[in-house]
């Protein structure tokens, strides 16, 4: 029997997988609200839409079992519809179609038009920069480019997301503006690829010169840049980061990893020496650079003295951030044609012994924090303390400053200047010095 459906005509809009699933959220959130539609952010609603993520296996089982779940609860006429978007959708929409028929509706990653016209709205062109955000109101997404076009061989990305597609400077500027009208005062800026920016539109790489637009918006105090590329990094990027202080210094740059053979199979167009003597450019450039890599372990092939040479490089490099994850083996990539024979338990051990190093370097140079001043960006309030990040710490990635709410009074997405009394690995403790 049915029950009565709640909140009639309310579209609930759940999201997982990256910050660009975010980011693609937000924008459809924006364009239904702008069609007059009751929409939210994983709240309740008898109109759903799961925005999926099908990166790797992980990702893959949250997204099936996130919509089998929602399939129960429009058997029990909790909902009244479910649609399915994203990238696993992309991927697998025969296969989904096949396992999960209940679903009203598949839409690709490409196919927003289509999904808005499902949910009963249009499509309007016009809306550049007018997004629903879902983060807390002091930062914003900011996605400069969508797709792939380079060749790594463990990446389903392009096959989900299609080849580099640039967004032009001036619309970008337009929706950096509109966030900062509604008081975001930091931009994310995330690609598949932020060292690709522009060649496709401008014929170079192009990020130095938007990030000299970016950094004339009124309202904006820090920009960020995430998932840059190793090979044919623009280094003009690091003139503005010096020159510019709202370019924070800070660079995300998934390295994957360092052994040779593995570069190379992986088809990452470098090597160890490549590599190194850029991540040495960085340092010296920009000195005060954080560096966030992310490294994967267990690749086809990587044999005890590939990783021997990763965990050496690690202990050397000695980055300010760094996460690693164990290689999952994904049809249709260039590595599935390879025999996925490190056994799961050695890779998971392999990236434990990887995080039990960075934990040690995290927590030495946090120690040295100790007695600096920092400028922070309170996010939220958590229990008893205000939560913060420096310049040198992106959202739900980095580290946190904890600031004792019992004693000092912060509001949510304003600035402070603080002082560090401790230090864990990941965490900093500190107090306010003025406000």
């Amino acid at each position: 029997m049915r029950t009565k459906s709640l909140k009639k005509n309310r579209i609930n809009v759940v999201t997982l997988g990256c910050s660009k699933n975010v980011y693609d959220s937000e924008v459809l959130m924006g364009q239904l609200k702008a069609s007059g539609k009751d929409v939210v952010h994983e709240e309740e609603g008898n109109v759903v839409v799961i925005n999926t993520c099908g990166f790797i296996n992980n990702a893959k089982e949250e997204s099936v079992n996130t919509i089998l779940e929602f399939m129960q609860k429009k058997e029990a006429g909790e909902v009244d519809k479910v649609f399915v978007t994203g990238c696993l959708s992309e991927r697998y929409k025969p296969d989904l179609q096949k396992e999960i028929p209940n679903v009203d509706e598949y839409f690709g990653t490409t196919e927003l038009p289509q999904l808005l016209k499902a949910l009963g709205a249009d499509y309007k062109h016009e809306l550049i920069g007018e997004r629903l955000t879902t983060t807390p109101k002091n930062y914003a997404y900011l996605k400069i480019a969508e797709g792939c076009d380079r060749p790594c061989s463990f990446c389903a990305i392009p096959l989900m997301r299609g080849k580099h597609k640039s967004t032009p400077i001036e619309e970008i500027v337009i929706e950096a503006e509109k966030l900062a009208a509604n008081g975001v005062k930091e931009l994310i800026l995330i690609a598949q690829d932020l060292t690709y920016y522009g060649l496709d539109l401008y014929k170079k790489r192009n990020l130095a010169e938007l990030l000299e637009h970016l950094v004339k918006v009124d309202g904006i105090e820090w920009i960020r840049l995430h998932y840059a590329f190793p090979t044919g990094f623009p280094m003009d990027v690091l003139d503005v980061m010096n020159r510019e202080p709202k370019v924070c210094n800070y660079l995300d740059i998934p390295l994957q990893h360092i052994s040779d053979s593995i570069l190379k199979s992986m088809r990452r167009g470098t090597t160890k020496e490549k590599t190194t003597k850029l991540l040495k450019e960085f340092r010296a450039t920009v000195p005060e650079m954080t560096i966030r890599t992310t490294l994967i372990v267990g690749y086809p092939g990587e044999t005890q003295e590939d990783f021997e040479t990763l965990r050496d490089w690690v202990k050397e490099m000695r980055f300010e951030r760094l996460g690693c994850f164990t290689y999952s083996h994904e049809e249709n990539t260039h590595a599935y044609n390879l025999e996925d024979d490190v056994p799961e338990d050695v890779k998971i051990e392999r990236a434990n012994q990887i995080m039990e190093i960075q934990s040690q370097i995290s927590w030495e140079l946090n120690q040295a924090k100790i007695g600096q001043e920092f400028k922070v960006v309170i996010d939220r309030k958590e229990g008893n303390y205000f939560i913060g990040r420096t310049e040198y710490d992106s959202p739900d990635v980095d580290n946190e400053v904890l600031i004792d709410a019992s004693i000092t009074y912060l509001k949510t997405g304003e600035f402070a200047t603080v002082k560090v009394i401790e230090a864990e690995d990941f965490d900093l403790y500190a107090e306010v010095v003025n406000k």
